[in-house]
This record gives structure tokens, C-alpha cells and sequence, in this order.
């Protein structure tokens, strides 16, 4: 598996590093930082040189590096290095050169739990610094009891979960956030959609409950007869990533997502659809060039989603040529203005209320050019937010808590939509 793993700055200086196996020496790290670092060239994240693999992830001002020489999955080492800045984030604050040099120990440490002769072991945070801590030194009694708990945990089925956890009031907390990436063209055609969605947890439950989770997933539904007549208000799932929480065995034999949860905030699932897309927010411009001097605007933008709903901090870029000399332009609503260095009207919306329209107008002044390059017309991009809206039509249909107390848990549910890499194109 992973035969040694490094930390270097931007400069090419080690870190950290740590050898987990005899087939690699220390000498390796110079080889990429020639090869790499130096290498203005190299984009790929895996570099194989002679015999030797280096898998790398830049991360703020570090590169993040894990070597091997056998044929190792690359998901799993990339799954490592991402879990391994998590961590970092979780003890710093912020996992950049400062805060390796001021915890190299620490640091160290924390590879000598992660990683046994270079095989991954546990990463949940919440375990680590159970018996990893920044803060004071404990009595030996309560290391005593928690070592005890410990090894349970680190041992048993559920590593990211203590037995022991209590609360007074037993809640869930359910975010649906999903990312719509488009490309619209400018007679309104979809030419690209898709969403990225992530379904966030907290979980404030005591013990160790069970939860059972439903979507109105058209794969699910479509099983049951009971439900086929509701199967056009089912999404089609492209594909989904999990929790290491869920039972993946469960979710394969019948849809059913099934879990013990991580106390606390957690991501539990992530998912792609690219299927029935709705649009929050459709947008007709109209870009006129009138002569070699000017150029007109009229961009009309229209809310697709229920006039219960509100849309808040909806931001228009709208791209003008390099030599623009000024802009004037007059809105039905918000404030737009002209950004030079960023060749481009911004016009921003704080609230926009569903099923409204707005307009904008506006003449873009040019100045004469030497030589005279056609404009490419960028296309016009969107940023929003739609709380209780998704445009996948994602729904959680149920979740319920089971544990051997029976006690009463309360749920909320709530639903954002929000822009990816929404685009228009002018031409």
C-alpha cells in the first residue's frame, strides 16, 4: 500500500515525512520536488517515475504526497490525503505550512494512528482526539476509563460513534444542498444541466440509534406496486456516494439507506442526477453590437419556482468587451453597476420573489482599437440561492430513529438550491 507519505511547501521543502516500508528511502523526496514542484508542466495528480508511484493533492500552500511501488487502488490513497486534510482542518483550523511547522509533532503522531505500516486505519476524527488531544493532560483514572472506550470503539463496528453519548432532547437536523451546473443558449435551449447534490446531517440522538432514511427514489418506488402510481413525482438517482455509516449491503438489495450516525455533523450522502431538471431561473439577453462603438444590453430574467418561494443574493455577471470605455444601464429591480477591472455589469438582486420577471437595459460605450479584435461574447453567469426548493425534486419522504430506549426524537428537514456553474450564452 502506501510505502511513504510527505509534506511539502510550495517551495519544495520537506515538511513532514515518514517512511512506512523498506522498499523507498528518504532520498525519494528530491525527486519530486524536481520533477513536480518544479515542473510548471505537470497537472496530472499521479506521477509514476521508474518503479514508483506519487500520488499528490495541493491543498492552500502544501503539496500533499503519498508514494508507493505496488499497484495500489488510487481511489482509496486520494480518499486518504482528503481524509488526512480533514483531519488537519479539525485539529488547526486551517491546515496550511504555518500550522504544520507549529504542530509537527502532533502531526506525526497523528500518522502513526492513520496509517499501520502504510495500510489506512481509523480516520474519524471524533475518535482520534479521543485519545489525540492539543488540550490538557488528563488523570490516569479518567485515561484509565477512557482507553476503555476506546479500544470498544476502535475495535468494534461502529468506530465513528461512542455508546455513551446522552442528550436531553433528541433531535436530527436534515440539509438537501444542491448545486445546478446549465449551459442555456441564447434562444433558451438547454445544451447542458445537471445537479450535485449533498444531503448534511446532525445528529443530536442519545445512544446508538438505528435510522432507516427514504427519498423518493424512482428505482425504490418503482419496486413497490403500492407506489407506482406516485412514480411521477420520482427523481432518477445517476449515482450516489455514502457515509461509511450506511449499510451498503441494505442499499443494494432493496434501496433502503440504513445507518448508525456519527454524533454530530456529517455528510451522508452525495449524489448526481441529470434527469427532469428544474430550473430556478431562466434568462433571455439580447446582446446587440451597433457599429464599432457601442454595444446594447437587454437581459430579462424570469423565476421558474413557486411565488411562496423566495430567491435571496441573485448576482448577474454580465461580460462587456476589454475596450469598454463606460456603461449606463437602468434595472426594474436591485442595483447593477459596472466593474472595469472585471470587464463586466454586475447586477445584484437581494430578494427576488418566484414566479417574477425583472429587466435590465443598457448601453456599453467603446473606444477605438488599433487593432481591431472580434469580441468572443463569454457567456453571462448566475449565483443564487432558493431555500425549500430543489431542482433535482429530491424529497425526503421519511426518517425514522430506532433505539432500545424508545425514545421520542425529533426531525427537520430543510432544502436549498443553489448555483454551480450556471451559464448563459450571448451568441
Amino acid at each position: 500500500m502506501i510505502s511513504a507519505f510527505f509534506i511539502y511547501n510550495q517551495k519544495g521543502e520537506v515538511l513532514i515525512s515518514r517512511l512506512y516500508r523498506q522498499d523507498l528511502k528518504r532520498s525519494i523526496a528530491d525527486i519530486f520536488r524536481i520533477q513536480v514542484i518544479s515542473n510548471t508542466d505537470v497537472r496530472s495528480p499521479i506521477i509514476t517515475l521508474g518503479s514508483t508511484s506519487f500520488f499528490h493533492v495541493r491543498h492552500e500552500n502544501l503539496y500533499i504526497v503519498a508514494l508507493t511501488k505496488w499497484n495500489a487502488n488510487a481511489a482509496l490513497i486520494f480518499e486518504f490525503c482528503y481524509r488526512f486534510i480533514n483531519i488537519g482542518r479539525s485539529y488547526f483550523g486551517k491546515l496550511d505550512e504555518e500550522a504544520v511547522k507549529a504542530n509537527f509533532v502532533l502531526i506525526y503522531e497523528l500518522l502513526d494512528e492513520v496509517l499501520d505500516f502504510g495500510y489506512p486505519q481509523n480516520s474519524e476524527t471524533d475518535t482520534l482526539k479521543m485519545y489525540i488531544t492539543t488540550e490538557s493532560v488528563k488523570s490516569e483514572r479518567a485515561m484509565r476509563e477512557d482507553s476503555a472506550k476506546i479500544t470498544i470503539q476502535a475495535t468494534g463496528a461502529t468506530s465513528w460513534r461512542r455508546s455513551d453519548v446522552k442528550y436531553r432532547k433528541n433531535e436530527a437536523f436534515i440539509d438537501v444542498i444542491e448545486s445546478v451546473n446549465l449551459l442555456l443558449s441564447t434562444q433558451g435551449n438547454v445544451l447542458r444541466a445537471d445537479v450535485a447534490g449533498q444531503i448534511m446531517m446532525r445528529a443530536y440522538l442519545s445512544g446508538t440509534p438505528e435510522c432507516k432514511f427514504g427519498l423518493n427514489d424512482k428505482v425504490l418506488l418503482e419496486k413497490d406496486p403500492s407506489n407506482r402510481r406516485k412514480s411521477s413525482n420520482t427523481v432518477e438517482i445517476d449515482d450516489c456516494q455514502f457515509h461509511q455509516c450506511v449499510k451498503l449491503g441494505k442499499f443494494d438489495s432493496d434501496r433502503t439507506i440504513s445507518f448508525i450516525p456519527p454524533d454530530g455533523e456529517f455528510e451522508l450522502m452525495r449524489y448526481r442526477t441529470s434527469d427532469n431538471i428544474n430550473l430556478p431561473f431562466r434568462v433571455h439577453p439580447v446582446v446587440t453590437e451597433i457599429g464599432k462603438s457601442k454595444i446594447e444590453y437587454k437581459i430579462l430574467i424570469k423565476a421558474n419556482f413557486s411565488s411562496k418561494l423566495n430567491a435571496n443574493n441573485v448576482v448577474l455577471t454580465i461580460p462587456t468587451p476589454l475596450n469598454t470605455a463606460g456603461v449606463t444601464c437602468s434595472v426594474s429591480a436591485g442595483k447593477a453597476k459596472y466593474v472595469p477591472a472585471d470587464n463586466s455589469i454586475v447586477w445584484k438582486i437581494q430578494r427576488f420573489q418566484g414566479q417574477s420577471e425583472f429587466m435590465l437595459t443598457g448601453e456599453a460605450n467603446l473606444t477605438a482599437m488599433t487593432h481591431k479584435k472580434a469580441w468572443s461574447r463569454p457567456p453571462i453567469s448566475m449565483d443564487f440561492q432558493v431555500l425549500m426548493f430543489t431542482s433535482s425534486g429530491l424529497l425526503v419522504r421519511f426518517l425514522k430513529v430506532f433505539e432500545k430506549s424508545n425514545y421520542q426524537s425529533v426531525k427537520w428537514v430543510r432544502y436549498m438550491t443553489k448555483a454551480g456553474n450556471y451559464q448563459i450564452r450571448v451568441y
